[in-house]
């Protein structure tokens, strides 16, 4: 990402998605956005000095960092807080999810599926293996009978492709 032009696309075609993932840590929509939008400060300051090779992968583990900062943050506020568990409760919030993000997730859970459908068997394959069956990059190799570089390739075209799928939505 050469130009700030640049930065401000990535940042408008991504930002929906990010919001929704630092979401997924803290169950609260207005937190996640303060986080995704502090996340994008700390990558444009990180951006000034050198040019990131994976800006997406940067961006998703800056808000990671952050909304587990935030979750730390919010324990050991309420443990301070208060102890009396009856005042402790009254303060919990409500974690599951509104109808309207049911729905929400839903529509974004087809849309991958479709995605999915739209890739090659063995893209599918290796995304599936590492995504859903949790098997390390090398396992994946192995079992499909090719190189860890390219099926980390592999597997990187076909995230990618989910993720372009998801923001054509917008």
């Amino acid at each position: 990402m050469s130009s700030e032009l640049d930065s401000v696309r990535f940042y408008k075609l991504h930002r929906s998605e990010l919001v929704s993932y630092a979401d997924s840590f803290v169950r609260d929509r207005a937190s996640a956005e303060d986080i995704v939008q502090d996340a994008w400060e700390r990558v444009q300051a990180v951006e000034q000095g050198r040019s990131l090779a994976e800006p997406l992968g940067y961006f998703y583990r800056t808000v990671r960092n952050l909304a587990l900062d935030w979750l730390r943050a919010r324990k050991r506020d309420c443990v301070e807080a208060d102890s009396d568990p009856m005042v402790l409760a009254a303060t919990l919030q409500d974690r599951s999810p509104s109808p309207e993000a049911t729905v929400s997730a839903r529509k974004d859970m087809n849309l991958v599926l479709e995605s999915l459908d739209e890739l090659p068997e063995r893209s599918r394959l290796a995304l599936t293996l590492h995504t859903v069956d949790g098997l390390k990059l090398r396992e994946v190799a192995q079992q499909l009978g090719l190189s860890v570089t390219f099926t980390h390739q592999l597997i990187a075209e076909a995230k990618l492709h989910c993720i372009q799928c998801l923001s054509r939505r917008l």
